[in-house]
């Protein structure tokens, strides 16, 4: 546990810690007997979260009670249903409608965006400039992640990666985003990584590669985000494709990225687009 920071914020342990592969998370009390949730963040730039959760300062993502260093205490989440097991069961198209109802939040217009966001071009280095060689489809993938990026429009802060475990349910104040990353781009991008999901949440989970799941998802989102399928559609071909070669370049699999990729580049070719 960080005894400086239960110090300085006057914090009492509240739960057992909970390890994740960035860092530990402390169930804590507030002086005032509240609840909340102090990260201690041991990956470089999962520090640099609280740049945009400060910014939508409680407006569809977590509220920041306060920051220092690697440590960062905010509000915590109530127990209850995930968006993970709400997919997995049967509601997938409920907990879809979901996120698309905080992305909505999150994107909504607010003053000059904070300094030291990162441009999606910097973002889809890996793929446009790849450290592994690529197969046919990411190839594909890299093209449309090319066209995609010269053709950014309603540029906006970005959560960067809203899915499944990283919208929580805060009871009275509804469904929230926590751990984004530092994104700045079309925000058309930020529909994307939940066509992954809930699939990277966990093993054996299998609800987003399948066809049926997919065509509903892109229907809903489409709908929900006011989105041209096409431009949806290309970059999710470019964000399944840049997580792929992220797995393939450590050295793990990367099926259900290179399945949902698939899906998206054969219904832009069927397409024309």
């Amino acid at each position: 546990m960080p005894e400086s920071q239960l110090t300085k914020w006057q914090l009492a342990r509240d739960g057992d810690v909970i390890t994740t592969p960035r860092g530990q998370l402390y169930p804590v009390r507030l002086p005032d007997g509240g609840a909340a949730m102090l990260k201690v963040s041991t990956d470089a730039e999962e520090r640099n979260g609280h740049l945009l959760l400060r910014w939508w300062d409680g407006d569809g993502a977590a509220r920041v009670l306060a920051h220092d260093g690697p440590a960062l205490l905010m509000e915590r989440a109530v127990p209850g249903d995930s968006l993970r097991a709400m997919s997995i069961q049967g509601g997938d198209a409920q907990a879809t409608a979901i996120l698309c109802g905080v992305l909505a939040r999150l994107h909504r217009p607010r003053g000059t965006p904070p300094e030291g966001l990162l441009d999606l071009n910097r973002w889809f280095s890996d793929l446009l400039a790849p450290p592994i060689r690529l197969s046919p489809l990411l190839e594909q993938c890299r093209s449309l992640a090319a066209a995609a990026l010269d053709a950014q429009i309603e540029a906006r802060p970005l959560h960067g990666d809203l899915h499944h475990d990283n919208v929580l349910d805060f009871g009275t104040r509804g469904w929230l985003a926590i751990d984004p990353k530092r994104l700045l781009g079309d925000r058309a991008f930020d529909y994307t990584v939940l066509f992954t999901n809930p699939d990277l949440c966990g093993p054996d989970i299998h609800v987003a590669t399948g066809e049926a799941v997919f065509e509903h998802r892109l229907q809903q989102v489409c709908a929900l985000a006011g989105l041209d399928r096409p431009r949806l559609l290309r970059w999710i071909a470019a964000s399944a494709g840049l997580s792929a070669v992220w797995f393939l370049a450590d050295g793990d699999a990367a099926a259900v990225d290179l399945a949902v990729a698939a899906m998206a580049v054969k219904r832009l070719a069927e397409a024309g687009g």
